[in-house]
């Protein structure tokens, strides 16, 4: 029961935290479009945890994601005008979250489950509690972007850099989840971890490229951004303490040493390799 609190609990903080953000920005349909991000993992939820199953949950984020983002594009709509740099921003976003969710949909269906969610899920608060973080992710990190969005985005050179820089992060995500995909499939890696490619030089580099991607979105919306609306910079801080110290990172790791630690190559790997970019 106390347990069961407790989630229930941290599911409120994680709602109150992200609308907080929204309500801070002072407009309505970002603070709608937050609303309806929580409502969709909410309401996704109910069969997911019926039918015992996390299958479309990475699926689930990236459709929210698009969601949010058509929201605002369409909300902020005017007839015989076009304005690009929404466009642009809402274009970015659609195409990562649908490479990215497409990729985590196939990887789970041929793997048959998340190991993540194999107690989770049968808990109904816990599992709750999950959706509900999905909410925020979803929520926070997109922040920046929906209220720049909603205010109209600037095209200037500070959105072009910002850019240039989410074109790299997605780029190295891209490259990174390749490589280790066809690492994966050649049988004689099995069992084995990967050190070639880009993960010669970081052991997360497709987390590196991530937490790239969302600080540009950061940068292309900052010029659209006003007061009390700089909070929802916030987004790849976000990103990077996520990453790094609650979902992708910390787990990998400790999953890694259970399964390598013992081992003198893989002791060298840690030693030598940064977790991101810098040691």
């Amino acid at each position: 029961m106390k347990q069961s609190f407790l989630e229930i609990s941290f599911a409120a903080i994680a709602f109150t935290l992200a609308f907080s953000i929204a309500y801070a920005t002072g407009l309505d349909i970002v603070k709608d479009a937050v609303l309806y991000a929580f409502i969709i993992q909410w309401i996704l939820y109910i069969p997911a945890y019926l039918f015992q199953t996390e299958k479309f949950y990475d699926l689930s984020g990236s459709i929210t994601y698009i969601f949010v983002i058509s929201y605002i594009l369409y909300s902020t709509y005017e007839p015989n005008e076009i304005d690009y740099g929404n466009i642009i921003l809402s274009l970015f976003i659609s195409i990562w979250a649908i490479r990215l969710g497409s990729f985590l949909f196939m990887r789970i269906k041929k793997a048959g489950e998340d190991k993540r969610f194999r107690l989770i899920k049968k808990s109904p608060t816990r599992f709750f509690m999950t959706w509900t973080l999905q909410g925020m992710w979803v929520s926070v990190c997109s922040a920046c972007a929906l209220t720049g969005m909603a205010n109209g985005i600037i095209l200037n050179p500070l959105f072009y850099f910002g850019a240039f820089i989410f074109l790299l992060g997605f780029l190295v995500e891209i490259i990174a989840d390749n490589q280790k995909t066809k690492f994966r499939k050649d049988p004689i890696n099995k069992d084995n971890f990967i050190t070639t490619g880009l993960w010669k030089y970081s052991r997360h580099p497709n987390y590196l490229g991530e937490i790239t991607l969302w600080l540009g979105v950061a940068v292309m919306s900052l010029s659209s951004l006003s007061g009390l609306q700089l909070i929802t910079l916030v987004s790849p801080i976000f990103t990077y303490f996520l990453l790094v110290y609650v979902s992708g990172v910390r787990i990998l790791e400790e999953t890694g040493r259970k399964k390598w630690g013992h081992l003198d190559s893989y002791k060298e790997y840690i030693k030598n390799t940064p977790s991101l970019l810098f040691k």
